[in-house]
């Protein structure tokens, strides 16, 4: 039998503090969000004593969560704390991955002709020209207006084209890259091993058909449409700035692969063993149905550890093999 660990380390002003305790604790992770986040719940006060963690955790603080079982800890989350709030008998603190570096003003502009790479790195050069970047995603704008933005506001408006974004302090890297193209390595399950409960259901999709509009207006007024998949399949329209033919293509296959490929729909549940995370290729492996074992990629998982145990919540999509 496996006993649950933790570790939750908070550093401010270069002193740090570990948390003493929690009621539950929440890691969000997805490839479709801009940033992890994750969401600390502490009692408000322990034995009739209110928690005092003034000067020990506020707004910008670092924070590191590490779980697993019998004192092997495996850093689950890192970032920064986003907001504190106190609800009702609880003190609520919201976390967000190394992101939240991005929530500083940049100066307004207008970019003509501009690639997304440009706009990127307008962006970190606002942000702290110490970053560097990494982008394997060619989307090209006829223009491009930043006005009254943080640096995270237009990583979330650029992010509607359909890419996957990962930032980390270490490195100092900002990776930009197209949807299923990086591989955060293997992961292995089985349901009638390791998985506690499923909501999975596979998708083959030969007999779904999908038709992609996506639709850019020009800085003249003029609308670009490009049009693919079947006529007449189930409708799927987005809207996106002024972009190139080109780039419009570019995001309608994107979109059309994601929509059109077998997969299984839903999540399944295990637990913190084995570590997973998004962009993972998972071998969900079922002796019921053997025809559906294959790799997956993993598009989302949701950690929760509270005094009823840890889950996580697996979140498959596309099959990879």
């Amino acid at each position: 039998m496996y006993s649950i660990d933790w570790r939750i380390l908070f550093k401010t002003d270069n002193k740090q503090y570990k948390l003493g305790l929690f009621a539950d604790c929440e890691i969000r992770t997805s490839v479709d969000a801009l940033a992890d986040t994750a969401t600390i719940v502490l009692p408000e006060a322990v034995a009739n004593t209110v928690l005092n963690l003034e000067n020990k955790i506020k707004r910008g603080s670092e924070v590191t969560i590490e779980l697993g079982y019998d004192g092997d800890l495996k850093t689950e989350f890192k970032g920064f704390v986003r907001d504190i709030t106190n609800n009702s008998s609880s003190l609520k603190i919201e976390c967000e991955d190394d992101i939240f570096l991005f929530r500083k003003s940049v100066k307004d502009t207008q970019l003509k002709a501009v690639s997304l790479k440009q706009i990127l790195q307008y962006v970190i050069d606002e942000i702290d020209s110490t970053f560097s970047l990494n982008c394997l995603y060619e989307v090209n704008y006829e223009k491009f207006t930043i006005h009254d933005a943080t640096g995270y506001d237009v990583l979330k408006k650029l992010q509607e084209t359909n890419f996957n974004i990962d930032f980390d302090r270490q490195t100092k890297q900002l990776n930009i890259y197209p949807p299923y193209l990086i591989s955060e390595g293997k992961v292995y399950y089985s349901m009638q091993k390791n998985v506690e409960s499923s909501a999975l259901e596979y998708k083959n999709k030969q007999d779904y058909k999908f038709e992609v509009t996506v639709e850019s207006t020009d800085i003249n007024g003029n609308v670009t449409k490009i049009v693919r998949g079947t006529t007449g399949g189930d409708k799927i329209n987005l809207k996106v700035g002024a972009m190139s033919a080109g780039s419009l293509e570019q995001i309608a296959e994107a979109i059309l692969t994601k929509r059109s490929k077998p997969s299984y729909e839903g999540s399944f549940n295990a637990w913190l063993i084995p570590f997973v995370k998004p962009a993972m290729s998972a071998r969900i492996k079922d002796t019921d149905y053997p025809d559906k074992t294959a790799f997956y990629y993993v598009a989302s998982v949701t950690t929760s550890i509270s005094d009823s145990g840890a889950v996580r919540t697996i979140t498959p999509t596309l099959k990879l093999s």
